[in-house]
């Protein structure tokens, strides 16, 4: 039995961590060409806006005066056509942006669930068993998706937002330095509250994705368990656990929004506070004749202008501290190395015979677990059936993981004719592998999919022959499409017998050299039982073969059985030898024999009662 260790996951460091981003913006190498593009593009906009007001103070101060003079038509409407040029220009950059915006965010999330997905494919098997689905699904979809939103979007704003302060602030300075610093006098307070409440609101909104990470695997175990909680009258306490996790999600996330609508306010006041004093100072310069009143309303106009990139800033500031949870999760993940690695130098050619060994081997599932094997050693030879027996815990699970090479041991080795299998790749082992489980999984798609992921280059007929072999010909030839039937999703729409039979087809059609079998026949019927036996005799055929076995009567047959107990072989002999003895092996299956009986005239006795 595997050492069930608890998921916790890692908590971040508070502050911006720019590292964090430039590993991210690394995935999106090739669409530098792209964010280029689109930077440019938003200081021309940023540029335009900016010229606006000044055309309003030429209006004012140059226009508006010369009315009635000779050619003030001509020179209105030349100004109407540049003012016009200049936001038709305005517009296609507007348009750019929000293509060029959109391919990025599309490509980058692209990018990131590819790199993420393809890390999956490469984790050992340590890593599925200690992460909850939940916790992957959440990097996959809403953490990727995250970060192509705020990357592709967050740029637009956040180059356009400075862009438009620092051309603001050149046309002020420009027009006249002291009133540029009255008007722009509150802008270090802006940055003090920025720099006070993003602090805050990136630890909250962590939190948040933490919570919710939680909350996906709580709804993907409900999704998947549905049917056992049912039958076990569980709504209420999945109810009670859904929204006690739902509720701290909730909070969490209220507390960041209260954050949010607390830090805007002072920004819109800030910001409102630099308009009055433009107005206040420029108003008395006017009236002096210092300045023009076109270039009055200019600076109102700025200062006024001076609020929606400021706040678009420290939103992004505030997006990116949110999203960097995100990035840092998905990190994990991509970043996450896999616990076993080829050696350099590893083979990845030649046969295999079958013969297996475990030569003084010692594993534990962690560095401060309990040791499940100490000094073990257990030879297979070539094209033997070795059934291995025990109660639970006692080492069965761990003696296939380590065969398989889904864990590696910590001291010993594992041998495969003869060989280290560290001196191999996994893939040369895992191709010559196959594996059906006491709980058969589909694929969604059809049965003949299904099969045909035992080997994807297998011809129609060599399905229908492993069908056939498999015993499943007949049920299938019976459904209206046959082998183009749709399983459902995990096969849902077949019966447990009829999964296992199909994944035991999936096995003959992939013809591996060592077999390992987790009891196929429980949970069927006797007819099925019947059907799934004969495949399986045809499956472990001049194959090594390893059977966890339960059903103690269905692997009498095998050429050898050991008995397991707490990591050691207490007894290793054939059916009627172990029998003979009348030790650990006897009492097993006697046990079992009497409980079956017990249960079969139990059922006797409640038909004859009905």
């Amino acid at each position: 039995m595997s050492e069930k260790k608890e998921f916790e996951e890692k908590d971040y460091s508070s502050r911006f961590d720019w590292d964090v981003w430039k590993k991210i913006l690394r995935f999106g190498k090739p669409l530098y060409p792209l964010m280029g593009i689109m930077v440019f593009i938003m200081v021309g906009v940023a540029v335009i806006d900016g010229v606006f007001p000044q055309m309003t103070r030429f209006a004012i101060d140059t226009l508006v005066p010369a009315l009635g003079t000779p050619g003030i038509e001509n020179r209105i409407a030349a100004f109407i056509v540049k003012y016009a040029l200049l936001a038709l220009w305005q517009g296609i950059n507007v348009w750019g942006f929000i293509i060029i915006a959109g391919i990025i965010e599309v490509r980058l999330c692209h990018t990131l669930r590819d790199r993420a997905f393809n890390r999956l494919q490469e984790l050992s098997f340590s890593y599925y068993d200690r992460t909850p689905a939940g916790w992957i699904m959440a990097r996959m979809t809403s953490d990727a998706q995250k970060l192509g939103d705020t990357i592709a979007w967050g740029i637009v704003d956040l180059v356009w937002g400075s862009s438009m302060m620092v051309s603001i602030i050149c046309f002020m300075v420009a027009m006249h330095p002291l009133l540029a610093a009255i008007s722009l006098s509150f802008v270090p307070f802006l940055l003090l509250a920025t720099f006070v409440f993003q602090k805050r609101i990136l630890q909250a909104q962590r939190k948040a994705r933490k919570a919710n990470s939680i909350l996906t695997g709580t709804f993907n175990e409900g999704l998947q368990g549905a049917r056992t909680s049912k039958t076990l009258v569980l709504e209420s306490y999945n109810r009670t656990e859904f929204g006690a996790r739902s509720s701290t999600l909730r909070d969490y996330s209220i507390k960041a929004a209260r954050l949010s609508a607390l830090y805007l306010p002072i920004v819109i006041f800030l910001a409102a506070t630099g308009a009055a004093l433009a107005l206040g100072a420029g108003g008395s310069f006017v009236v002096k004749g210092i300045i023009s009143f076109g270039t009055l309303v200019a600076f109102v106009n700025y200062a006024m202008m001076f609020f929606d990139p400021a706040r678009e800033v420290a939103r992004v500031l505030s997006e990116f501290q949110a999203a960097q949870a995100s990035a840092e999760r998905l990190l994990g993940l991509v970043e996450t190395q896999p616990e076993i690695l080829d050696r350099e130098g590893a083979i990845s050619e030649g046969d295999v015979r079958g013969e297996l060994a475990l030569d003084r081997v010692s594993f534990r599932y962690s560095e401060n677990g309990p040791w499940i094997f100490r000094d073990f050693s257990l030879r297979i030879p070539e094209g033997q059936t070795l059934a291995v027996v025990g109660e639970t815990g006692c080492g069965k699970s761990t003696l296939v993981n380590l065969l398989c090479r889904f864990y590696e041991p910590q001291e010993g080795s594992v041998l495969v004719d003869g060989s280290d299998y560290r001196e191999r790749t996994q893939h040369w082992l895992h191709r010559r592998l196959g594996y059906v489980l006491q709980t058969p999984l589909l694929f969604s798609g059809t049965i003949r999919d299904n099969i045909r992921y035992g080997r994807l280059d297998a011809t129609d007929e060599e399905i229908r022959n492993a069908a056939r072999d498999a015993n499943a010909l007949g049920f299938i030839e019976k459904l209206e499409k046959g082998f183009d039937t749709t399983v459902g999703e995990g096969g849902v729409l077949l019966s447990v017998g009829q999964k296992q039979l199909i994944s035991l087809a999936r096995a003959l059609v992939a013809d591996p050299r060592i077999m390992v079998l987790d009891e196929a026949t429980s949970s069927v019927d006797t007819e099925t039982e019947v059907l799934i036996q004969g495949a399986v005799d045809r499956l472990l055929a001049n194959r090594t073969s390893i059977v966890i076995a339960h059903r103690l009567s269905t692997i009498r047959n095998a050429d050898r059985i050991v008995v397991m107990d707490a990591g050691t072989v207490i007894e290793d002999g054939t059916h009627d030898e172990l029998m003979a003895l009348r030790g650990s092996y006897w009492k097993l299956y006697t046990r079992q024999f009497l409980d079956e009986d017990s249960l079969a005239q139990a059922a006797v006795q409640v038909m004859a009662g009905a």
